[in-house]
């Protein structure tokens, strides 16, 4: 799309490809969602999206992604990259930040389906969007955080190299749980062989970094 390149952007792994969805592929996603992302009983996100039906998880989906495209600014961003292995989407890995051009900072959230959970798709994108961030956008920070009771986020982000970078307390079924703050400084980030970015030179100006 001329006037709007970041559906031209791709990030490439030895075994992903991280790209923003066309509308086939946002409904794929969708499916993901429906089929299911977390185990009964348990929420790992602060915002419990994934209560409620199969459907009801498909169609907020489909909104909150819509709602980042139109929200899109140089000082306020998100996207959301749908993570496409073997020809099938099997999750979603975000990346957002405010006021990137000044703090050069970003945040990073994601989710997989369950089927496709356990099997290292989760630390090789967030590998990904690490790569995009650091060698594309020159980020001198990277932030995630997560659920005490949440060992997969955790164990990532800890393999990864990130440091401890205190908390926060959310209300969650009516009760406090921790949630776990995390910073990766560009300097201690481990670039890796066969990770690439697409169509970046394009995207610049919307972030605010190219006039």
């Amino acid at each position: 799309m001329r006037n709007w390149p970041l559906f031209e952007l791709q990030i490439t792994t030895p075994n992903l490809s991280l790209r923003v969805p066309s509308l086939e592929e946002l409904d794929e996603l969708a499916d993901r969602a429906a089929e299911g992302v977390h185990e009964e009983g348990q929420m790992p996100f602060v915002v419990p999206w994934t209560e409620g039906t199969p459907a009801e998880r498909a169609q907020r989906t489909i909104q909150y992604h819509f709602t980042t495209w139109g929200r899109f600014n140089a000082d306020e961003w998100a996207i959301e990259f749908v993570v496409v292995r073997d020809g099938q989407v099997v999750g979603t890995q975000g990346v957002t930040a405010s006021g990137f051009p000044v703090l050069k900072e970003v945040q990073t959230g994601s989710w997989l389906g369950r089927r496709f959970q356990g099997q290292g798709v989760g630390t090789e994108m967030r590998q990904a969007v690490l790569h995009f961030a650091f060698a594309g956008l020159g980020a001198r920070y990277a932030l995630t955080e997560a659920f005490d009771d949440n060992p997969a986020s955790l164990g990532v982000t800890r393999k990864l190299g990130y440091h401890d970078d205190g908390f926060n307390l959310f209300k969650r079924g009516g009760e406090p749980v921790v949630s776990r703050r995390f910073r990766l400084p560009r300097e201690d980030w481990k670039e890796q062989p066969g990770f690439e970015i697409h169509g970046l030179e394009a995207c610049l100006p919307l972030f605010g970094l190219k006039d």
